[in-house]
């Protein structure tokens, strides 16, 4: 009787034990019946020999046991819905550059503009500087700007001028002695330093060359001086100091060129001067002008294109153009020569020495005081053809170095112009 007991409380037990596992759905995994049947053999042979029936199930309930043997059964499927609104959403794209259209441009070359002037005096030289040295609009700085390592003396504020003025032996002048004159050479240093703060410089250095020229008309020998009667006028005109010039102009005549490059075929435009000051009426002349490669007068190759007291003899030699132009001042003499390399040289450079004249403008013209330009030929700027019969043969009966008392002669000196360069 108390086996009986034993073995009916243990078949509740397991019955029990059974159904909470088949409804414990998370932990009830299927065993292969060889797993089964090994542990069977394994365990106490009370409870190996029954196993309890499984529970019977209605039509409603679900399987606990082929619920979980199931794949994909753990969590529900649920139907995939599509997108409610349409997808607007796209890859951006790079917006295009804007294609750079033709933009006529010409490159402005700087132009030089000018800025000094100089006044030579019986011993000093007077110097005045616009502070808009480069003509660009920015002033100078005043301690970058000297003559010869000498400051400016002064300044015109209103004006924005540097005065210069000092005796002609001092700021490191050098004087050259021709056979006509002395010349007091001085050179005008701009010398600029970095901004400050900074390593750059906006402006380049600059050198201007200024000259005083001084005629050599007193006789310094101990020869035996002969007195002669000379009219007053021509005294004090003697006792002042004349100052000849030979520039390049610009093609309308109202300034110096700022560049001296030229092409061949084009035509250089000279002017000689005087300046007078507050001398009597003068009228100046070119006796003759020649060329050459280097700045000596003497070397060679050479090409006198004005000779035989004033005759402009390119124009008969080569058939150019080149011509005297109508005199518009007693004191300037204008004319053309059409640029032209040496066949030697190889540089295109060019230098240009005239040999000028100052005569009193009341004097008429002469076979020795004339301007004459070749165009099917003889002509005169001054409106005297006849004084050019003369050029094809010789002008003149003075002998060389010898003033004719009638000539009118005033003051005579050479001016030199170079390098010009020309270009093929």
């Amino acid at each position: 009787m108390g086996l009986m007991v034993f073995s009916f409380s243990g078949l509740l037990l397991l019955t029990a034990i059974d159904l909470c596992f088949a409804q414990w759905s998370g932990f009830q995994q299927q065993q292969p019946p060889d797993l089964v049947s090994q542990q069977a053999l394994q365990g106490p042979q009370v409870s190996a020999s029954f196993r309890p029936p499984k529970p019977a199930m209605n039509s409603v309930e679900v399987d606990p046991w082929n619920l979980l043997q199931e794949p994909g059964n753990i969590q529900s499927k649920q139907p995939m819905q599509g997108p409610v609104v349409p997808l607007t959403w796209r890859f951006p794209i790079m917006p295009e550059e804007p294609q750079q259209p033709d933009v006529p441009f010409e490159l402005r070359v700087p132009i030089a503009t000018e800025s000094v002037a100089a006044q030579c005096g019986e011993n000093f030289v007077h110097v005045e500087v616009k502070e808009d040295l480069f003509g660009t609009g920015q002033l100078v700085n005043p301690s970058f700007l000297t003559l010869g390592g000498c400051a400016a003396v002064g300044e015109d504020p209103e004006a924005q001028v540097l005065i210069f003025e000092y005796e002609l032996q001092t700021c490191g002048s050098s004087l050259t002695m021709t056979e006509d004159e002395l010349v007091y050479t001085f050179t005008l240093l701009y010398t600029p330093e970095a901004l400050v703060g900074t390593p750059i410089v906006r402006a380049d250095a600059a050198a201007v060359g200024v000259e005083c020229h001084y005629s050599r008309l007193q006789n310094v020998s101990s020869n035996v001086l002969m007195p002669s009667w000379v009219p007053f006028a021509a005294t004090e005109v003697g006792e002042e100091v004349l100052v000849f010039s030979l520039k390049l102009m610009t093609d309308d005549w109202m300034f110096e060129r700022p560049s001296n490059q030229y092409f061949l075929g084009q035509f250089l435009n000279l002017e000689a001067s005087v300046t007078q000051y507050n001398h009597i009426p003068l009228r100046i002349f070119v006796g003759d002008c020649v060329a050459t490669a280097v700045p000596d007068v003497n070397s060679s190759p050479r090409y006198s294109f004005i000779e035989n007291y004033g005759c402009l003899v390119d124009g008969k030699l080569t058939g150019s153009t080149s011509s005297f132009m109508r005199r518009v001042q007693n004191d300037k003499l204008q004319f053309q020569l059409e640029a032209f390399r040496f066949l030697q040289a190889d540089s295109g450079m060019v230098y240009i020495t005239c040999a000028l004249k100052a005569v009193m403008a009341s004097t008429p013209t002469s076979p020795e005081n004339k301007a004459c330009s070749f165009n099917n030929g003889w002509t005169s700027v001054d409106d005297n053809d006849q004084v050019c019969m003369c050029c094809d043969s010789t002008c003149g009966s003075s002998r060389k170095g010898r003033v004719l008392p009638d000539s009118g002669l005033v003051s005579e000196g050479k001016a030199t112009i170079g390098p010009i360069v020309i270009a093929n």
